[in-house]
């Protein structure tokens, strides 16, 4: 009797159970046939299989009060640490190691994050914070990326079937494959009505090309002059033909607006539908596929290589600096990398953020308050015709890290200024090579908040910094090291600095 109240009172207080096994048996490298092992020879009675175990960790079932002693006398835990009352948030979060950086939540308890409270929760949700479907639609698909932290090769080996690993392709070379797939080229200097009717535009937005279902391409005659951009629009639908048979082209109808411009999608609901899923999707699948085609792996790393990732390289692949970028972070071995872009004043979109850095505001909102310091939005109204690289120190989950990145000013289509910026974490670098990135980082971070934010970087972290910079083989991370370090915050009005740069001391 006191055993079932027993039980009874552990479901009461087992929301995070399941978590706490998993993540302990993760951190000790354990699988659960190790787990349900370890339990046998302890006490062959009370010990889990593998597919109890894994009901447990997922929340599906509960342990009696000898199964859980078991689990407890393995990791050397009192059985109260596995109940609700002893949680700290290292032991509920998600453990991820490296793949994707970006720390989880732990959904528990389990009923409350079922499909059908989820459905019914998340729409309300985006009611209330102003999200389309559209774009918590494109939020997962970032996470998923993220999570598999850009490496997709399926869609890699489709490109390089069409391409054949060419490095530069030409336009010819693109014309050529479209003809090929039954579609037709043609030139437009005004967009129809009819056109911008569908997309939700005003007639002051750019549009760079179309799709007609007569198999027609559309491209604006600006694009005969920017190569680089018209060769990325004819691999989009290129991908469309290939992935997709031609059949959502709309979604991708449009490939560049005017930033001022760019609200059309404001109007779309917040309820998430299947084809808002499928939309966002496939406009990801075909946006990968054509820096693929563009920028195929093998080739494009081993000139990335030969030139120490310069964003330069892009002018040898003849594409895009922001096609460059955004393959740099899907070809390179190094999978801690963060590709960012950001126009004036405060308006930054996150393309890819693998090593966790964080973004606590939407995707291309405005924000009153960026931070100052981050080189997407210090290099805004530079006017400098080169890249800029920087060593930067944010805190993260209470911990200094230490991130290098370089920005380079373009413009696009419709001549609006931006700034595109890749970048990396060098911690999990510097921890590669022996050494405590923590500390040097609360070093670097110590020796900036005594000179104001910004401080020259001592001769002995700068050596640490030149070795990893040279196995990584990036060259601006070694730029970036004979600069002025940064301290860079979140948000302006969580300025670590003292005064803060928005008047706040801290």
């Amino acid at each position: 009797m006191t055993t079932m109240k027993y039980n009874k009172s552990i479901i009461r207080k087992s929301h995070f159970l399941g978590t706490k096994i998993r993540n302990l048996r993760k951190r000790n490298h354990l699988t659960m046939e190790d787990l349900s092992a370890r339990c046998i020879k302890i006490n062959p009675e009370a010990s889990p299989s593998v597919s109890y175990l894994s009901m447990i960790e997922r929340g599906k079932r509960f342990p009696s009060i000898e199964m859980l002693n078991v689990i407890a006398i393995i990791f050397q835990k009192e059985v109260d640490w596995f109940l609700d009352s002893k949680e700290d948030e290292q032991d509920i979060a998600p453990q991820k190691g490296n793949r994707g950086g970006i720390t989880g939540m732990a959904l528990e308890p389990s009923f409350l994050f079922s499909n059908e409270i989820l459905q019914i929760a998340i729409p309300e949700m985006l009611s209330q914070t102003g999200t389309t479907g559209r774009e918590f639609a494109h939020l997962l698909i970032r996470a998923h990326q993220e999570h598999n932290q850009n490496h997709f090769p399926d869609l890699e080996r489709a490109a390089e079937q069409i391409g054949y690993k060419q490095l530069p392709l030409g336009s010819d070379q693109l014309l050529s494959i479209t003809k090929n797939m039954g579609m037709t080229v043609k030139w437009f200097k005004t967009v129809p009505d009819y056109i911008l009717k569908e997309i939700d535009a005003s007639s002051g937005s750019l549009v760079s090309s179309y799709f007609e279902p007569s198999n027609t391409i559309y491209l604006n005659e600006l694009l005969k002059s920017r190569t680089t951009r018209m060769k990325y629009d004819l691999a989009i639908y290129i991908a469309h033909n290939v992935l997709h048979n031609k059949d959502v082209f709309k979604s991708n109808i449009i490939s560049s607006i005017n930033q001022s411009e760019q609200n059309f999608v404001s109007s779309q609901s917040s309820t998430v539908d299947a084809q808002d899923i499928l939309y966002a999707w496939r406009d990801f699948e075909c946006s990968f596929f054509a820096g693929a085609l563009l920028c195929p792996k093998v080739p494009f790393r081993q000139l990335l290589d030969r030139h120490g990732y310069a964003v330069t390289a892009h002018r040898l692949a003849n594409v895009s600096a922001s096609v460059a970028m955004r393959r740099m972070t899907a070809v390179s071995p190094y999978p801690h990398w963060h590709y960012f872009d950001a126009y004036a004043p405060g308006k930054l979109k996150a393309v890819y953020r693998g090593n966790g850095i964080p973004l606590p505001w939407g995707n291309m909102r405005k924000v009153e308050d960026p931070c100052q310091h981050w080189a997407v939005f210090r290099m805004i109204n530079s006017e400098l015709d080169k890249s800029s690289s920087q060593i930067s120190i944010l805190t993260v989950g209470n911990q200094p890290r230490i991130y290098c990145c370089d920005s380079v000013n373009v413009k696009d289509l419709a001549e609006n200024k931006h700034v595109l910026c890749a970048g990396i974490d060098l911690n999990p670098a510097i921890e590669a090579q022996g050494h405590d990135a923590v500390s040097l980082a609360n070093d670097l971070k110590e020796i900036c908040s005594k000179q104001g934010g910004s401080a020259a970087i001592p001769k002995n972290i700068k050596k640490d910094l030149m070795s990893v910079a040279r196995i990584l083989n990036i060259s601006w991370v070694e730029s970036g090291i004979e600069s002025n370090a940064r301290l860079i915050c979140s948000r302006g009005s969580a300025c670590p600095r003292d005064p803060g740069c928005y008047g706040n001391n801290n």
